[in-house]
């Protein structure tokens, strides 16, 4: 794959608008992000937690638990 200067192909012109860390700042209270993954417990099984974390307040909720995650697309996070 060639680079794109010698491609002539220049780069893209700084965009004016907030930076990243701006524009995260202001949609904090409104960015949410989900994690599938798993926690080994005392007595040595497997739990598989669907985890819902809100960026505003920091808060994390668990949305459900198993043991045994049976259809393929319940599994990134838990083999």
């Amino acid at each position: 794959m060639e680079h794109p200067e010698p491609a002539g192909i220049d780069p893209a012109p700084r965009r004016r608008g907030p930076t990243w860390k701006q524009f995260l700042t202001v949609h904090a209270e409104h960015i949410i992000a989900v994690d599938f993954l798993h926690v080994d417990a005392v007595n040595l099984t497997r739990l598989c937690a669907l985890i819902m974390l809100e960026h505003g307040s920091r808060r994390a909720h668990l949305l459900g638990v198993t043991t045994n995650p049976h259809r393929p697309m319940d599994r990134p996070g838990c083999p």
